[in-house]
């Protein structure tokens, strides 16, 4: 019996959508925009009918499809989602449908603008998804890269910043690059596979090859592998120092897009990371552990101090992203339970956080017309939900106890604390630099007199509240109970750790030697 193709479904009902959007004559601009809304709530429904159906205590990945693809090639049609993927899955279609109404009027005024518009939206979300579900490496590459071009377009063609070609071409080739040495990695594994049997490049075959210690080859070789995966997978996430490519994009985009690069296509890397870097090449992974480990404090300390100077709104929004992807990829190579399952949390959580934010401030500057800080004041007085819901996104980005992201940080820290004190205590000191650029931004933004220019901004309209509403709910309910996504991970993190041949460390509290002396006598 054939169980239904769930996951084909998911992935392929977003890309059908977006070439019906793209046929769709000139005149039908406003329902090209109600289509796609449409089209990715029923995204959302099926993602949701896979999470329900998800078996905790059931195999690592399930809905499983397997087709012949390219036979010569031994490149497979596999697709499967263990834990890790369902809740990346499900933040991925819970935000798309947000963004659509986000932005509504993001198509411009040309002719056939909101059809591109919601045809490359629809086109990312579909590739984004794939990506996640994929079990197949070569299979996985391809739309890895895929997803570039909507983006590019998406920069370039709808940004909204006098150097949006400047920032899309910026964010084209960093990433073309990164791919083009994963694609050598690719070929290379698929080499390493064929000389000691037949090529494939089925992904749990690889695996088991590796774990059983069957596939023979030279560490060397599975190390400038690794390389050439994590090389590709730093610059999508991003991490420090590859990141150069981020605010620039962010700031040109529309908010909409840019939320949906950092929070939706970028998960990809940091996704590919805890997937294919540590599965595929366990003992690499560990013996570039400890570079990795620095590049991801350095990037969060960088990140926050960095957007201290800031003042652009946008672009100190994008420079705590930085600061965030550094945390999630520490996490990730701490190699600790409570990291990784830390880090595909905060994955989840700075989603939510980042969109809350940005689309906010993207809400406020479309009022304004300006992104400099020193433009604003007062806002809370004229536009009091406005400033209301963007102070708790942004104390949800501070990581403030009570608020989803804390949770996921402070399970990144013990997990790096059991292994790298000193990390986890530099990595520390972003709490408090989160507090100084968070708080500072809202108190030039929001509070004090009503400067000239501001007093005329008007409050969230009822789309921006259907928008803002779920994420704000969200923030909160997963930073009171965050159980439910935390037992759907943490199984499949379980899976990662023995995959790699990991455990946790035994907690250590140092002991000093006291000298007892007797009584005087």
């Amino acid at each position: 019996m054939v169980s239904f193709p769930w996951l084909s479904l998911l992935w392929l009902l977003p890309l059908a959508g977006a070439v019906l959007v793209i046929v769709m004559p000139p005149g039908w601009r406003q329902f090209a925009k109600w289509f796609g809304l449409v089209v990715a709530v029923a995204v959302l429904a099926v993602s949701i009918v896979i999470t329900a159906g998800f078996d905790t205590t059931g195999a690592v990945y399930q809905f499983t499809e397997s087709h012949s693809w390219i036979p010569a090639f031994g490149a497979g049609y596999t697709l499967g989602v263990d834990g890790i993927a369902v809740v990346l899955v499900l933040l991925t279609t819970g935000l798309v449908p947000l963004l659509m109404l986000a932005g509504w009027n993001d198509g411009g005024e040309r002719s056939r603008g909101p059809h591109g518009y919601v045809a490359l939206t629809l086109t990312v979300e579909s590739m984004v998804l794939i990506s996640l579900v994929s079990l197949d490496v070569l299979l996985f590459y391809v739309f890895f890269e895929a997803m570039l071009i909507p983006m590019y377009f998406m920069i370039g063609g709808f940004g909204e910043g006098a150097h949006r070609s400047r920032a899309a071409v910026k964010f084209l080739l960093y990433n073309l690059f990164g791919g083009l040495i994963m694609l050598a990695a690719v070929i290379g594994l698929y080499v390493v596979t064929a000389q000691h049997g037949s090529g494939t490049f089925d992904f749990r075959s690889i695996v088991s090859a590796v774990s059983s210690g069957s596939l023979g080859v030279d560490p060397a070789v599975l190390k400038a592998l690794f390389l050439g995966f994590m090389f590709a997978f730093a610059i999508k996430a991003p991490l420090w120092p590859f990141h150069r490519w981020l605010p620039d994009a962010a700031v040109e985009s529309t908010p909409a897009t840019a939320v949906l690069m950092m929070a939706v296509m970028d998960k990809v890397g940091t996704f590919g990371m805890l997937r294919y870097c540590l599965q595929l090449f366990p003992d690499a992974s560990t013996y570039f552990r400890p570079l990795i480990v620095v590049l991801s404090v350095i990037g969060v300390v960088y990140g926050a101090v960095v957007a201290i100077g800031q003042t652009d709104i946008m672009r100190l929004i994008a420079y705590t992203s930085i600061s965030h992807f550094g945390f999630i990829i520490l996490g990730i190579f701490v190699m600790t339970s409570q990291g990784q399952s830390g880090s595909t949390l905060y994955m989840v959580n700075h989603g939510l956080s980042t969109a809350a934010v940005f689309l906010i401030a993207g809400f406020l500057i479309s009022r304004r017309g300006t992104r400099s800080i020193s433009a604003f004041g007062g806002v809370q007085k004229v536009a009091p939900v406005l400033a209301g819901t963007f102070l708790v996104a942004a104390m949800a980005t501070l990581s403030l106890p009570g608020l989803a992201p804390f949770i996921s940080e402070f399970l990144v820290l013990i997990g790096t604390f059991n292994r790298y004190w000193v990390a986890a205590a530099f990595g520390s000191t972003a709490l408090v630099l989160s507090s100084v650029y968070m708080l500072w931004l809202y108190q030039r933004v929001m509070t004090g007199p009503v400067r000239d220019g501001n007093e005329k901004i008007r409050d969230l309209v009822p789309r921006e509240v259907v928008v803002v509403a779920p994420l704000i709910v969200l923030l909160v309910l997963l930073g009171l109970y965050p159980k439910p996504v935390l037992d759907i991970i943490n199984p499949a993190v379980g899976h990662t750790m023995t995959t790699i041949g990991q455990h946790d460390p035994a907690p250590t509290v140092p002991t000093v030697a006291v000298k007892v002396e007797g009584p005087h006598r």
